[in-house]
This record gives C-alpha cells, sequence and structure tokens, in this order.
C-alpha cells in the first residue's frame, strides 16, 4: 500500500496484493497482476459484494442506512437479495417476447401477401404448363408438315432440274444451229476471198505450207545474223566514241595544265623582278631566270630580312630602357603624394569628431539655457497636479458606494432566501410531476398518432377517392384490389390472344416478304445476267444490232482476206512488166520514182493486213460469242416478263393486305395495353397505399390504447391540489433569478466606481510624484554647466590647429600632382612612338615574308609540273586520239553496209507473208469444214436427247406440286405463327416466375411460416419461463422476507425495553400498477413500527437511540439470513445513542447470538465501540476470554494490545 500527502489533501493506492491459501497443507498465493483481488476475496467469502459493504462491514456514519429514503433503500436491498440480475433476466426475456411478438405480427402480416405470391406463382405455372403443351403439339404439327414438305421440294427440284435441263438443251441447239449458219457464212466468204482454193490432199497442202515456212525462217534466221552483227558494230562504234571522249577530256586537261605551268613561270619571275627592285638587287631584271638566280635571289632576301629584324629589335630596346626610368620616377611623385593625403584625411577624421564633441557640448549648454524657464513651467504643473488631486479627494463617494454595495448585499441575501423557498417548493411539486408528465407524454403521443393518421389520409385521400369514391378500410382496400387484379388477368388474357394474331400475321408478313425480296432478288439478278451480257434492257434491239454488226464484220474480213491476194498480183505486175501501168484506171507512171512510192504504199498496206485481219476475225469471234449468249438469254426473258407481270404484283397484293390486318391488330393491341397499364397503375396505386392503410388502422387501435391510459392517468390525478404548476414555480424562479442577477450586477457595477475613483487619484498622485522627479533632475543639470563651457572653448582651439595643419598638407600635394600629371604624359608619349617604330618595322618585314612565301608557292608548282613529266605525256595521249579517229571510221562503214543487207531480206520476208496467208487460208477453210460436220452432229445428238424428255408432263407435274408445296407452307405459316404466340406467353410467363416476388414464392411463404410458428412457440416458452422465474422470485423474496422479519422481531423485543413500539419489521409492497406479463415487478421497501394493529414508517418518526437500535437489529438479521457461508459480523459502535437500559438488552442480545451460533466454525462477531461497560457486559458470557485494546505511544502512534477480559475491571477503577 502506499499513502501520499499532498497539501491537505491524502492519496491512498494499492501497490499490490497477494492472497495465501492452504491447500493440501502447501501454501499457494495469488497476485493482483494475475487475477482481481476483489473478486477473489468475494468468492472467497462465499456472500456477495452487497452484503459485504451493508451487513458485515458498514462504517459507523452508513451503519443507519435501513432508515434512509425510499430510493436508495430500494437500491441496498435489491442488491442484497441480488435481484438486480433476476430482474434483468426478466426485463430481458419480457422485451424478447415483446420483439418476438412484434415478429409475428410481421410475418403474418407478410405471409398474406406471400400467400398471395404464391398462389398467383402456382396459377402462372399452371399457364406456363398449359402453353408448354400446346408449343409441344405446335411443333409436332410443323414437323409432320416439314416432313410433307420435304418430298414435295425433293421432286420440285427434280422437275426444275429437269426442265432447266430441257432448256438448257433447247438454248444448246439454237447456239448449235446459229454457230452452223454462222460457220457456212465463214467458209462462202472465205472462199469467195481466196483467188483459188487448193485443190491437192491435206497432207500435200501441209508439206507446201511448212516448206514455205521453212524458206521464212531461214530469211528470219539471216535476219537475226544481220541485226545482231549490226548490234555488234554498233557496240564497237559506241565503245570507240567513249575512248575518243575521254581522250579528248584528258587531251583538254593537260593542255590546261601545260598553260597553267607557263603561266606561273612568267609570274615567278614578275614577283621576283619587284621584290628585289623593292630591296634594292640588283641583276634580276632580265626573264627567264635561272635556277642559279633564283638561288641567290633566296640568300640575299633572307641576309636582308635578319638585319631588319635585329635593328627593329635594338631600337624597341632603347625606348623600353627610357620608360622604364620615367616610371620610376612617377612612382616616387605618387608615393610623396599618397603620404600627404592621409594625413589630410586623418586629420579631418579628427577635427569631424572633435566638431561633432563640440557641437554636443553647445546643445547641453543650450538646453540647460531653457531649463530656468522648463524649472518654472515644472512649478506651475506641480501646483496644478497638485489642486487636481485634492479636487478628485474632495469629490471621492467611495464611502457612499461602499454603503450601497451593503444595501445591495442584503437584497441580494433576501432574494437568494426567496430562491431557496421557490426551490423547496419546486421540490415539493415534483412528487406529483411524474403522473402528470405520464399524462402530458400520453397526451402527445395521442396528438403523434392524430397527425400521422392525418398525413396518411392527406397523402392518399385523393388517389384512394379517384379510386373507390370514398376513403377504405383495410378490407375494402384489399377487396377491391382482388377485383382489379381479376379484371387485370382477363385483360392480359385478352392481349395475349391479340398477341398470338399478331405473331400469326408477321409470320405471313415476313413469308410474303421473303418470298418478294426472293422473287425480287431473282428478277434483279436475271435483269444483271441480261444488262451484263446485252449492256442495256432493250433486248430484241441490242439482238437486231449484234446481227448486223456480225453481217458488217463478216464482210471486212472477206474483203482483208482478198486484199492480200489483190495487192500481191499489183505488186507482181507493177515489177514484172516492161512499161508498168496502174492495175485499176490503167494509167501510166510518168517516172520511175512514182511508180516506186506506189510500189512502196502497196507494200506497206500489204505488211498491214496480216494484222487487220487477225483484229477483225478477233472482234468476229467476240460478237459471235456475244450473239450466242444473247439466244442463250432468251428464256431468262421470258421468266422476267412473267415476274414482273404476273408473280410480283400477287405477292405485293397479298402483302398489303397482311399489313393492313397487322395494323389493324396492333391498334386493337395498343388499346388492350393502354387499358392494362391504366388497371395495373391503379392496382399498383392501390397496394402501394395499402401498406400505410394497415399502419393507419394500427395506428388507430394505438390510439384507442392511449386514450384508454389517458383516462386512468385522469382518475389517479384526482383529488390533487395543483393550483401553483410546475410552470407557474418555475417562471417564478425565473423572475427572482432575474432580479438577484440584476442586483449582482448593480453590486459589481458600484465596486467598478469604486475602483476607478481610486485607480483616478492614483493616477493623479503618481503624476505629482513625476513632476517632482523632473523638476529636481533639472535642479542638478545646473550645476554641470560652468564645466560644459571649459570644454567648448578647448574643443574649439583644438579645431582650429587641426585646420591650418590641413591647409598646409594641401600647399604641399598641389605642385606634386602637376609634375605627376607631366611625367605620366611623356611615359605615354614615348610608349606611343614605341608602338609605331615597332608596327612600321613588323608591317616591312611581314609583307617581305609574305613575297617570298607566295614565289615559294609559284617555284612549288613549276617544279611539281617538271617532275611529273606532263609534257611528254600530253604528246603520248594526242598519238592515242589520231588511232582511235581511224578506227572509227572504218566501223561506221561496216554497220552501213549490215544496214542494206538487213533491208532487202525484210523485203524478201514481207513477199513472202502474202503466200504465207493464202496457204494458212486454206488449211482454216479445210479445219472450218471439219468443224461444221461435228455441229451438224452434235447437233443431231442433242435433239435426239431432247426429245426423249417428257416437257408437257414435267410442266404440269411442277405446276401441281408447287400448288400443293403452297398449300402445305401456308399452313406451317399459320402454325409457326401460333408457335411464336405460345413461345411469347411461355417467354412471359417464365420471366414473371423470374421476377423477385414469384420465383422464390413458395420457399418463401414456407420459410415465412416456418418463422412465424416456431417464433410463436418460442413465444409461449418465454411467457412460461418469465411466470415460472417470476413466480419463483416472489416466492424466494416473500420467504427472506418472513424469516428476516421473524428474526427482527425477535430481536427487537429481547432488546428494546421501552413500550411504545412493540416490534419492528421491513415491509415491501408491491407495485400494483404493474403485472408480470407486461412489466417487470418493482418493491418498496420501507422499515415499520407496529403498535397493536397500527403499523407507521420509522423514518422521521422515531428517536436516535430507536434508529440505531433497528439498525442494528435489521443488519443482524441480514446476516442471519444471508452470511451462512460467510459468519462474520462487525459492529462499529453499536451503543451510540442508546440508554443504558437497552445497551444492556443489546449485549444480552448478541450474546444469544453468540450462543446460538457457536456450534459454527465459521462464525467471528467483531464488536468495535469506546464503552468499557458494554464490553465488560459482553465479557460476564462464557464466550468472550480477550478484547483488543487500540491506543496511541510516546510516538504518537496506534499500537494494538491483545487484552484478557477480566483486567477490564482494572481498567475501569
Amino acid at each position: 500500500m502506499q499513502s501520499t500527502q499532498k497539501g491537505k489533501k491524502t492519496e491512498f493506492k494499492t501497490l499490490e496484493g497477494v492472497i495465501t491459501r492452504f491447500k493440501h497443507g502447501e501454501k499457494v498465493g495469488l497476485s493482483s497482476k494475475c487475477a482481481e483481488m476483489d473478486r477473489e476475496m468475494i468468492s472467497a467469502l462465499g456472500v456477495s459484494k452487497a452484503v459485504i459493504n451493508h451487513v458485515i462491514f458498514c462504517h459507523q456514519e452508513e451503519s443507519n442506512w435501513p432508515l434512509s429514503e425510499g430510493k436508495a433503500l430500494k437500491q441496498k436491498f435489491d442488491d442484497i437479495f441480488s435481484a438486480t440480475r433476476y430482474i434483468k433476466v426478466l426485463e430481458t426475456l419480457r422485451v424478447l417476447r415483446l420483439k418476438q411478438a412484434g415478429i409475428v405480427k410481421t410475418c403474418q402480416t407478410e405471409l398474406k401477401y406471400l400467400k398471395q405470391n404464391k398462389d398467383k406463382a402456382q396459377e402462372i405455372k399452371e399457364l406456363l404448363s398449359t402453353k408448354e403443351t400446346q408449343l409441344a403439339s405446335s411443333k409436332e404439327s410443323v414437323q409432320r408438315v416439314e416432313s410433307e414438305i420435304d418430298p414435295l421440294e425433293n421432286r420440285m427440284y427434280d422437275i426444275d432440274n429437269s426442265l432447266s435441263k430441257v432448256l438448257k438443251l433447247d438454248i444448246d441447239i439454237k447456239a448449235l444451229d446459229s454457230r452452223k449458219k454462222q460457220m457456212e457464212d465463214d467458209n462462202r466468204e472465205l472462199e469467195e476471198k481466196m483467188e483459188q482454193v487448193f485443190q491437192g490432199t491435206d497432207d500435200q497442202l501441209q508439206d507446201m505450207y511448212q516448206n514455205h515456212q521453212r524458206t521464212v525462217k531461214e530469211k528470219e534466221r539471216r535476219l537475226t545474223e544481220c541485226q545482231r552483227d549490226l548490234e555488234r558494230a554498233g557496240r564497237e562504234c559506241q565503245k570507240m566514241n567513249r575512248t575518243k571522249s575521254e581522250l579528248l577530256v584528258e587531251q583538254g586537261r593537260l593542255q590546261l595544265e601545260a598553260d597553267r605551268h607557263t603561266q606561273s613561270i612568267k609570274k615567278r619571275d614578275t614577283q621576283v623582278k619587284s621584290l628585289a627592285s623593292c630591296l634594292e638587287l640588283e641583276g634580276y631584271d632580265r626573264t627567264p631566270l635561272s635556277e642559279r638566280q633564283l638561288q641567290s635571289f633566296h640568300r640575299q632576301v633572307k641576309e636582308r630580312l635578319d638585319q631588319d629584324t635585329e635593328a627593329l629589335n635594338q631600337t624597341m630596346h632603347d625606348m623600353q630602357q627610357k620608360e622604364a626610368q620615367k616610371q620610376q620616377s612617377i612612382d616616387d611623385l605618387r608615393d610623396k603624394k599618397t603620404g600627404l593625403e592621409r594625413t589630410i584625411e586623418l586629420k579631418r577624421d579628427i577635427q569631424a569628431k572633435k566638431q561633432q564633441e563640440l557641437k554636443n557640448i553647445k546643445s547641453d549648454l543650450q538646453r540647460l539655457e531653457g531649463s530656468s524657464s522648463r524649472l518654472q513651467e515644472l512649478e506651475a504643473e506641480l501646483q496644478k497636479a497638485e489642486r487636481e488631486l485634492d479636487n478628485a479627494m474632495q469629490a471621492c463617494t467611495v464611502d457612499s458606494l461602499k454603503a450601497e454595495v451593503i444595501e445591495l448585499q442584503k437584497e441580494k441575501t433576501e432574494l437568494d432566501q426567496a430562491q431557496r423557498k421557490l426551490d423547496q417548493e419546486m421540490e415539493l411539486l415534483n412528487t406529483h410531476t411524474a403522473a402528470r408528465t405520464q399524462m402530458d407524454m400520453l397526451k402527445k403521443t395521442k396528438m403523434e398518432k392524430d397527425e400521422q393518421v392525418r398525413k396518411i389520409k392527406s397523402r392518399h385521400n385523393e388517389e384512394l377517392v379517384s379510386l373507390l369514391g370514398h376513403f377504405p378500410n383495410k378490407k375494402e382496400l384489399e377487396d377491391w384490389i382482388y377485383s382489379k387484379s381479376k379484371e387485370i388477368n382477363s385483360t392480359r388474357d385478352r392481349l395475349n390472344k391479340m398477341n398470338k394474331e399478331l405473331a400469326s400475321g408477321e409470320q405471313k408478313k415476313s413469308h410474303f416478304t421473303a418470298e418478294v425480296k426472293r422473287k425480287e432478288e431473282q428478277l434483279a439478278s436475271y435483269e444483271e445476267r441480261l444488262f451484263n451480257v446485252c449492256g442495256s434492257q432493250d433486248f430484241e434491239s441490242d439482238l437486231n444490232k449484234l446481227e448486223d454488226e456480225l453481217e458488217k464484220c463478216s464482210k471486212q474480213r472477206a474483203m482483208l482476206a482478198g486484199a492480200t491476194a489483190v495487192y500481191s498480183q499489183f505488186i507482181s505486175q507493177l515489177t514484172e512488166e516492161g512499161e508498168p501501168c496502174c492495175p485499176v484506171c490503167q494509167r501510166v507512171f510518168p517516172s520511175e520514182a512514182e511508180l516506186q512510192d506506189v510500189i512502196n504504199d502497196m507494200q506497206s498496206k500489204l505488211r498491214l493486213v496480216p494484222d487487220k485481219l487477225k483484229n477483225t476475225e478477233h472482234d468476229l469471234k467476240r460478237k459471235e460469242r456475244r450473239r450466242d449468249e444473247m439466244m442463250a438469254l432468251k428464256p431468262i426473258r421470258l421468266s422476267i416478263a412473267e415476274l414482273q407481270e404476273k408473280e410480283l404484283p400477287e405477292l405485293r397484293n397479298e402483302l398489303q393486305r397482311v399489313n393492313r390486318d397487322i395494323e389493324k391488330l396492333k391498334g386493337d393491341t395498343e388499346e388492350q395495353e393502354t387499358l392494362l397499364c391504366t388497371l395495373m397503375s391503379e392496382e399498383d396505386t392501390a397496394k402501394a397505399c395499402l401498406q400505410d392503410i394497415s399502419l393507419m388502422d394500427r395506428y388507430q387501435l394505438d390510439l384507442k390504447d392511449v386514450e384508454r391510459k389517458i383516462a386512468q392517468h385522469a382518475a389517479r390525478l384526482q383529488g390533487v391540489d395543483l393550483s401553483r404548476t410546475m410552470q407557474q414555480v418555475s417562471q417564478e424562479k425565473q423572475e427572482t433569478q432575474h432580479r438577484l442577477d440584476t442586483t449582482c450586477s448593480k453590486i459589481e457595477l458600484k465596486r467598478k466606481l469604486i475602483q476607478d475613483q481610486q485607480d483616478q487619484i492614483q493616477a493623479l498622485r503618481s503624476s505629482v510624484n513625476e513632476i517632482r522627479g523632473e523638476k529636481l533632475q533639472i535642479s542638478s543639470n545646473m550645476q554641470k554647466r560652468q564645466q560644459l563651457e571649459e570644454q567648448c572653448v578647448e574643443f574649439s582651439t583644438e579645431i582650429q590647429t587641426l585646420h591650418r595643419d590641413i591647409r598646409d598638407a594641401k600647399e604641399q600635394v598641389s605642385p606634386l600632382a602637376a609634375s605627376l600629371e607631366k611625367l605620366q604624359q611623356e611615359k605615354q608619349d614615348l610608349a606611343e612612338r614605341r608602338r609605331q617604330k615597332q608596327e612600321e618595322g613588323q608591317e616591312k618585314i611581314n609583307g617581305i615574308k609574305e613575297k617570298v612565301r607566295n614565289l615559294t608557292i609559284l617555284e612549288r608548282e613549276i617544279t611539281k609540273y617538271i617532275e611529273e613529266g606532263k609534257d611528254s605525256y600530253k604528246e603520248q595521249k594526242e598519238t592515242e586520239l589520231q588511232e582511235v579517229d581511224k578506227q572509227l571510221h572504218e566501223a561506221e562503214k561496216q554497220r552501213e553496209k549490215i544496214n542494206k543487207d538487213i533491208g532487202n531480206i525484210r523485203q524478201d520476208i514481207d513477199t513472202q507473208k502474202v503466200q504465207e496467208r493464202w496457204l494458212q487460208d486454206n488449211l482454216t477453210l479445210r479445219k472450218r469444214v471439219e468443224e461444221l460436220k461435228e455441229v451438224s452432229r452434235k447437233r443431231e445428238d442433242l435433239v435426239k436427247e431432247m426429245g426423249n424428255l417428257k416437257v408437257l408432263q414435267l410442266r404440269n407435274e411442277r405446276r401441281e406440286v408447287e400448288r400443293k408445296l403452297e398449300d402445305l407452307k401456308k399452313n406451317r405459316s399459320v402454325a409457326l405463327g401460333r408457335q411464336k404466340g405460345y413461345e411469347d406467353e411461355i417467354l412471359r410467363f417464365r420471366k414473371e416466375l423470374s421476377e423477385d416476388q414469384y420465383c422464390r414464392a413458395e420457399d418463401l411463404y414456407r420459410d415465412q411460416m416456418i418463422v412465424m410458428r416456431t417464433t410463436e412457440l418460442a413465444n409461449k416458452d418465454l411467457d412460461i419461463y418469465y411466470k415460472a422465474l417470476d413466480q419463483t422470485i416472489m416466492k424466494f423474496h416473500s420467504m427472506k422476507m418472513e424469516e428476516i422479519n421473524k428474526i427482527i422481531r425477535d430481536l427487537w423485543r429481547s432488546t428494546y425495553r421501552g413500550q411504545d413500539i412493540e416490534y419492528v419489521e421491513i415491509r415491501s409492497d408491491v407495485d400494483e400498477n404493474t403485472s408480470a406479463g407486461l412489466k417487470r415487478r418493482t418493491y418498496n421497501y420501507r422499515v415499520v413500527m407496529v403498535k397493536g394493529d397500527t403499523a407507521l414508517d420509522m423514518r422521521g418518526r422515531c428517536s436516535a437511540g430507536q434508529k440505531v437500535l433497528a439498525s442494528l437489529i435489521i443488519r443482524l438479521a441480514l446476516a442471519e439470513t444471508f452470511c451462512l457461508n460467510c459468519g462474520i459480523l462487525a459492529l462499529d459502535e453499536p451503543t451510540t445513542n442508546l440508554d443504558r437500559e437497552n445497551i444492556e438488552s443489546l449485549a444480552h442480545a448478541l450474546v444469544e447470538i453468540i450462543k446460538s451460533r457457536s456450534r459454527q466454525r465459521n462464525f467471528q462477531l467483531l464488536v468495535i465501540t469506546h464503552d468499557e461497560d458494554f464490553v465488560e457486559l459482553l465479557g460476564r458470557s462464557n464466550y468472550v476470554e480477550h478484547f483488543y485494546r487500540i491506543r496511541k505511544n510516546q510516538d504518537q502512534c496506534s499500537e494494538i494490545t491483545k487484552c484478557n477480559i477480566n483486567t477490564l475491571n482494572s481498567y475501569l477503577h
């Protein structure tokens, strides 16, 4: 333990505690660091903390707690009975049961809606199952129709293949007819174009053509060799020309270098002559100069440069010595001048300091001269300040203000007393405030409930009145919502039916649209094919135009085929006849040149004829292919006409009819959807209001309950005088407090005025003292004036002496400055002359060196040209150039000869081409005759194959199959539309079932039902437990109270010697305003004294001795009842306020208790007292042998002494 004294305050704290026990003969210690000491001690003693504090160990100051006021007494008894734990259990059970009752109500409300959701989900599942069955049957019907459609489509495909094969055969036959006719015409035109037809066999014609080809190839080979020789000769000429060009360039470069070499020699001699004349050197006037002259010139120039450089250096050295002498004189004068200037500056500083001190002394003297006047002013100010101080002292009202403060304090005391009286009155009124407060709270709750009901009505009045015509209760609203749900379901069924019809119409529309699109695509593909072939949509005109172009092209080909023979014959006539004439007009040519021009013109045209013929034949074949393609497109042309005039208009009319039906269905669907949205909106509005209506019904039930409680409280408050309400007393108290605050403020104001007056007087006194101090200071300064005047004269003399010294130093500095400036100017002139001479000499030397450097460069170039032997190399290149010119002339001659041979060979080849064309025409004719026979044979085979196919029977069968297929497809479209409607409804039902309110509706309903049932069962069990625990507590309490009161009665009767009280007992009254089912049971404890049949509260009605005795007896009874495990009892000064008879009775009672508990092993009675007679009475029994005496020793420390009870008499005497 540690106890600390801090001023008047003592602090106590436990540092560490140890509990030591004996277990199995061994000591076992438990430290406070490992456990909580208080809890361990309570556990070890075997009683509660309340019993230890209020029964076993109770201080003298708190020993009368059984007669304390009701709230504190109730708290202590509750702690002793350990009722708090069980009361908390009861409260927890009650709160839990109320909470679970609320959960049950909430579950019942939610179950109602969950049941609706479950029924609705079940209904949707049944509808979904029905629709899935209908969908499955619809799919089976569609599969059945498709199984019938597949063989018909296969048959239609076979028929279309057969008809397309027939159409193809027809097109092929027509194409073969056209080709056969064209081939016959071509053969006829080719025979007419040819001069004569070869009459030999095919082999002879082929041999003749091959021999001709060999001759032409031989000539072409010779032509190729000549061209190669020509190219070779051209390459030689190009090579020689390049060599010649290179030699010419090289010759020009060498000539330019030779000219530059001559110029360099001339320039060198000129420069040598010029430099020699400049340096006055003789023997260099005549050019060209020899090598010996040049070497002599260089040697003389070098010697001259060395002489000039040495003379310049000597001149510069002399002038630098003169400059050094001048600089020495300048330095001496500058040092002397600097010393004088430093002396002047030092004396000036001393003079300035002396002048400043003199100025300060003069200012002090001037100040002292005005001190006499200041002294008079201070005298006047002092008199004025003293007068102000006297006036303030006379005007001071401090005594009267203090008297007023005393009066105000008396008034404040009276107000404090009135305030305390009002506090007592408020405390008195507080005893009746609880009931009134509950009454006010109930009225406030009633107003809040009314306001909530009004808000709910105002929030939903307009909506519900517009829906139902009046404001309904909960049952009416639920019935209306149920009827509206049925109407919504019927409207939804009508809408589903319309959606099915609309889906069927959409299916038909999509089918017709697809057919129209397919037909239009087919038409577009036909038209595209027609356009790609024809180039326009006018098929007949394009075909006729093409026939005309074919005829023109055939004539053009025949003309070109005959032109070869005609031109060949004309050329042979013109070349073979002695006197040639024009083969057409028989005109004789006047000259050979004109004849040659005509022949050349015919030959050139003859050369162009094969190419033109080839192009014409290619164009003719292209046009024939186009004509065949157009003939093949005639059936497509018929299909286009049928599509444009019949099939597409019929499909478009059907599509328009279906579109009109769909638009009408959409309008009806939109009306039903609008109606459904309106109904659902009304239903949602009503459902949104339903919760508030349920809440409003609950509020109305609560209002009835609140009104009943208000009536009960009003009945309780009858007969109570409450003329002065808490508000009135509180208002009066506030007014008294306001007056009290005003009085306090006045007191503070008066005190502040007293303080201000005292501060003013103190400030005036301080001002008087300050003026007196300043007056004394000025009087002291007047005595220092003579000393300051002497210092002023001394400083003036020193300043004049310094002024003379400065003037003399300045007179010595002026001539020195003039001399120094003159010497510096002379030094600058010497430096300038030295610099000019150095620049002139250096410039002359540099000029000579530059000329020598240029001359050296020229000599180096001349020497390099001679050493490289450029003259002999130039003569060699001129010889090579002449040889190349000769070779180039011979190559040009050879190339002209080869060109002439090539022209002759080409003329022979052109002549052979005409013969080759005739042979080719004969071969082409023989080949076409064979092709014509092959075409005729193919046409007969196709006609025979087409006759085997039954075309008319196939077309009739196709129409029948197409009709059946159309009916089946129509049935399939209707079934698919119905199937689409089923799928949409199934999707909608599944979507509804996937919503939160339906997907787990059954599970939620079951779980909520389980929760509600289990909660109800748990609530019943809680009610049983609550009642059982409450009854047990009551029984325990009543048993203990009977036991305690019996002990109290016995002890009182055996102890108390008066006749005014028969006995005392503890009454525990149950609060009648509470019940076990609604709120926990509470007990109000009080100690009563009984005389006859009358029982009165002892509190406030008994004497001090009766009070002490009753408290002791109650503690003894409580100890007897609750301390079975801890037989310890401590009595602190038990005889206080007891008379002698009661002390003796108490001693006898304690002896009896000791006697009855002597057989108890753990019983201990501890008595703390100053009454030795009381101890002596206790010692007369055989149960007390020793006692402990506590007293102060010499050191004022407490000593505990164990004494024998028999020695007590010696102390007493």
